[in-house]
C-alpha cells in the first residue's frame, strides 16, 4: 500500500482511441495554443488571375474587331499633256579638226642661214619663214647658162651649114647622106639648147626653194630648227608646222541606227545646224553647219563620222580639242509633250500615271520620242489634254486615290502652254543650243542622248 502512490498510471488507451475515431478526417487540427493561424494565399491569387483573364476575354468579345481605316488620298502634282514643238537632236563627243595642218619641209639640202618667224605667230600665205644658203645653186645656174650659150652657138653654126647644104643638095653637088646628117646635127643641137634651158629653170627653182615661205595662212607652232643647221630634202621634223585656225571643223561619230534620219535631211539640201559646247557642257563655244559625211562605217564602234564647218572667228576652238556636239536633225511639230518627271520605267516598260475623272490614277503605257530634259515627246499612248502625275509618284499604285495639289506644278509649266513651249524650243533650235535627245535620260537609253529616228513619224501620227 505504501508503494501505490509511486507507481505510474497506465493511460486508458480505449478511451483515447474512441476519442480519435470520433474526429472527422478533413477537419484540421487546431493550432497549438499561443500560435497564430496559418494563412493560405495561393488559391486566392489563382482565383483572382482566372477572374481577370475571363474578364479580358469577355471584354474583347464584346468590343469586337475594329474596322481598318481606309488610306487617305495622296497629294500629288498634276500636269496636262499639250501640243508643242520639239527639236530632234543628236549629241556626241567631237574633236576639233583644222582644215589644213602643214609641216613645212625643205625641198633641197643646205645650211639654214635665217629664220623669219616667231613661235606661235599668225602667218599669211607666202610670208617668209626661213632661208637656205643659195650660193651653190647660183653657181650651178651660171654654169648652166654658160652651157646654154655654147650649145646655142653650135646650133647656129649647124643651121648655117644646113642652109648651104640645102642649096648644094638641090644642085646635086653633095651627097644625099651629107645633107641628111646635117639635118640630124641641127636637131641634136636644138635638143642640147632645150636641155640647157631646163637646167637653168631647175636652178632658178632651187633658188626659190632656198627662200622658204608659208604655203597656207594659219598659226605657226614652236621652232623646230635653228639657224646654222644643215638640212636635207624632206628632213624630219621639218622647218615649222602651220595650222589653219579659222575656219575650222569638228568631227564627231553618229551611231548607225541614227544615220538614216541624218542622211534623209542632209540629202534634201537642208542645213543641219551644229552647236559646240565645252567639254563640261558649261559654255557654248561656236555654231556651224554639217557639210560632210564619211563614206565608211567604223566596224569596231558601229558609227559614221560626220564633219561640220565652224567659222571660229575668235579662235576659241583649238585643234584636237575635245568638245560636245549637238546636231539639230529636225523639229517635230504638234507633238504631245509632258514634263519629263512624269515618265517612269518599270515592268510595263515606259509608262505614266494617268489621272482619271474620279481622282484615281492608272498605269498607262506610252511610247517615247525625243526629250530636251524638261519635256518629253509621247509618240503614242497619250493625247493632248489628258492629265498625268509629275510629282509624288513614289507611293502611287494602280487605282490609288489622289488629291491634286492646288499650287501650280513647276514641272508641268512647259507642257501646259503649247505655244510657249514651241516658241522657246524654236528659238533654242535656231541658236543650235537645244539639248533634245531621243532617249529619255531617266530611262538610261543611249549615252549619246540621240533622238529616236523612228519616233518622229510616230509622234506626228499621235498628234
Amino acid at each position: 500500500m505504501s508503494d501505490a502512490p509511486n507507481q505510474p498510471q497506465t493511460p486508458n488507451t480505449s478511451n483515447m482511441s474512441n476519442t480519435t475515431s470520433a474526429t472527422p478526417p478533413n477537419t484540421p487540427s487546431a493550432p497549438p495554443q499561443g500560435q497564430p493561424p496559418r494563412k493560405r494565399r495561393g488559391p486566392i491569387v489563382l482565383v483572382i488571375i482566372v477572374i481577370v483573364l475571363v474578364g479580358l476575354v469577355v471584354l474583347h468579345l464584346l468590343r469586337g474587331k475594329k474596322p481598318e481605316r481606309a488610306p487617305g488620298a495622296q497629294v500629288v502634282t498634276v500636269a496636262t499633256a499639250a501640243l508643242g514643238t520639239m527639236p530632234e537632236t543628236i549629241t556626241a563627243l567631237g574633236t576639233i579638226t583644222p582644215l589644213a595642218t602643214v609641216t613645212v619641209l625643205p625641198q633641197l639640202s643646205g645650211y639654214l642661214t635665217a629664220v623669219g618667224y616667231h613661235e606661235g605667230q599668225d602667218v599669211e600665205k607666202g610670208q617668209f619663214l626661213a632661208q637656205i644658203d643659195p650660193r651653190q645653186y647660183e653657181i650651178s645656174k651660171e654654169q648652166a647658162e654658160a652651157q646654154l650659150a655654147k650649145d646655142a652657138a653650135s646650133l647656129a653654126q649647124a643651121r648655117a651649114d644646113l642652109a648651104r647644104y640645102t642649096i648644094l643638095n638641090e644642085r646635086k653637088s653633095i651627097a644625099e647622106q651629107t645633107f641628111t646628117d646635117q639635118q640630124f646635127l641641127v636637131q641634136q643641137d636644138e635638143a642640147a639648147v632645150k636641155s640647157d634651158k631646163a637646167n637653168i629653170a631647175q636652178y632658178e627653182l632651187d633658188l626659190i626653194y632656198c627662200h622658204i615661205t608659208a604655203p597656207v595662212s594659219g598659226r605657226i607652232g614652236l621652232q623646230l630648227v635653228d639657224p646654222g643647221n644643215y638640212v636635207t630634202a624632206s628632213s624630219s621634223p621639218g622647218i615649222a608646222v602651220i595650222t589653219q585656225m579659222k575656219p575650222t571643223t569638228v568631227e564627231f561619230p553618229v551611231p548607225q541606227n541614227l544615220l538614216d534620219s541624218v542622211m534623209q535631211r542632209f540629202g534634201t539640201g537642208a542645213t543641219l545646224p551644229v552647236t559646240i559646247y565645252s567639254s563640261d557642257n558649261s559654255k557654248q563655244l561656236a555654231t556651224g553647219a554639217l557639210y560632210a559625211i564619211s563614206n565608211q562605217m567604223a566596224t569596231a564602234t558601229g558609227t559614221v563620222t560626220l564633219r561640220a564647218k565652224l567659222p571660229n572667228d575668235d579662235e576659241s576652238l583649238y585643234p584636237n580639242e575635245f568638245v560636245n556636239v549637238k546636231l539639230l536633225v529636225d523639229t517635230l511639230q504638234n507633238a504631245v509633250l509632258v514634263p519629263t518627271p512624269a515618265v517612269q520605267t518599270g515592268a510595263p516598260g515606259d509608262y505614266v500615271y494617268l489621272v482619271n475623272d474620279n481622282d484615281t490614277v492608272s498605269v498607262h503605257k506610252v511610247t517615247l520620242g525625243p526629250s530636251d530634259g524638261k519635256n518629253t515627246v509621247i509618240a503614242s499612248g497619250l493625247t493632248a489634254g489628258q492629265r498625268v502625275v509629275t510629282d509624288g509618284l513614289d507611293r502611287l499604285s494602280d487605282g490609288a486615290k489622289i488629291r491634286p495639289s492646288t499650287g501650280r506644278p513647276a514641272a508641268a509649266s512647259g507642257a501646259s502652254d503649247a505655244s510657249g513651249a514651241g516658241d522657246e524650243e524654236s528659238s533654242a533650235a535656231a541658236a543650235g543650243a537645244s539639248g533634245a535627245s531621243g532617249a529619255h535620260a531617266h530611262h538610261g537609253h543611249h549615252a549619246h542622248g540621240a533622238s529616236n529616228a523612228s519616233g518622229a513619224p510616230a509622234a506626228s501620227q499621235a498628234s
